[in-house]
C-alpha cells in the first residue's frame, strides 16, 4: 500500500510538470454528462484527411474595408477558424478592425484568448481595465507602426480620436476567441435583467435602465 500510495505521488507531480494547466476552452461551458452518445464535439471541429488539405483551407483575404456605417463608428471583421479552416487546433486567429473618425470598439472582453494589436492607419485611444480590487485603467494614446496588448479576459476598448479612418490588425491566441460586449451583455441580455437590479448596480435611474435596455435589445 505505501509502494502504491508514492506511485501515485511520483505520477501526480509528474503529470502536474508536464502539463501546468488545462486546455483553454473553446466554448462559454461544457456540461459533463455520463453517456457519450448524448454528446457533441464543441472544443474545435472535426478534421479533413490532410492528404486532402489545399491552400485555400489556409487562407482568407481583409482586403476590403469594413463597413463602419453603424451605431459605434466601427467594424471588425474576424479571421477565426470559420474563415479559415486550417486554423482548427492551432489555438491562433486574428482581425482586421475599421474605425470611422471618432468611432469606436466599445468595451469588451474575450473570455479565451489574449489580444495583440497593430496599429496600420491613424491614432487610437486604447486601454484595459485590471480586475478587482484595484480596477486600474492601462491605456496609451497608439499611433500607425505602434502595437498593444490586452490581456485575457480583461475589459478593454480601442477609439478613434482622430479625424481621419483608422486601421487595426489583431492577433488573438485561441481559434475561437469569443467576445462579450459589455453594454450589450448587461442591458441587451435575452431575457432581460430585472432593470430595478441594474439600476441598483449601475446606481442609475431605473427609466435610464429601462431605455438602454430597449436600445441594447433591437441592436441584439
Amino acid at each position: 500500500m505505501k509502494g502504491f500510495l508514492q506511485a501515485f505521488v511520483l505520477l501526480a507531480l509528474a503529470s502536474s510538470l508536464a502539463s501546468a494547466f488545462d486546455p483553454s476552452p473553446l466554448q462559454d461551458f461544457c456540461v459533463a454528462i455520463d453517456n457519450p452518445l448524448n454528446g457533441v464535439f464543441v472544443n474545435g471541429k472535426f478534421c479533413k484527411d490532410p492528404k486532402l488539405a489545399k491552400a485555400e483551407d489556409f487562407s482568407f483575404s481583409v482586403i476590403k474595408p469594413g463597413d463602419t456605417n453603424n451605431p459605434v463608428g466601427s467594424k471588425v471583421t474576424p479571421v477565426f477558424v470559420d474563415q479559415i479552416p486550417g486554423l482548427n487546433t492551432l489555438g491562433i486567429s486574428a482581425a482586421r478592425i475599421d474605425f470611422a473618425p471618432y468611432g469606436q470598439n466599445p468595451p469588451h472582453t474575450h473570455p479565451r484568448a489574449t489580444e495583440i494589436l497593430v496599429l496600420l492607419e491613424g491614432t487610437l485611444l486604447v486601454g484595459f481595465v485590471t480586475s478587482n480590487p484595484n480596477n486600474t485603467l492601462i491605456s496609451k494614446v497608439l499611433n500607425k507602426g505602434d502595437v498593444f496588448v490586452f490581456p485575457i479576459g480583461l475589459i478593454h476598448f480601442q477609439f478613434n480620436i482622430g479625424k481621419t479612418n483608422a486601421l487595426a490588425i489583431a492577433g488573438l491566441s485561441s481559434q475561437n476567441p469569443g467576445v462579450i460586449t459589455i453594454a450589450n451583455a448587461v442591458f441587451g441580455s435575452h431575457p432581460p435583467i430585472n432593470p430595478e437590479f441594474l439600476a441598483k448596480a449601475f446606481m442609475l435611474d431605473v427609466n435610464v435602465v429601462k431605455d438602454l435596455q430597449k436600445k441594447l435589445w433591437v441592436a441584439n
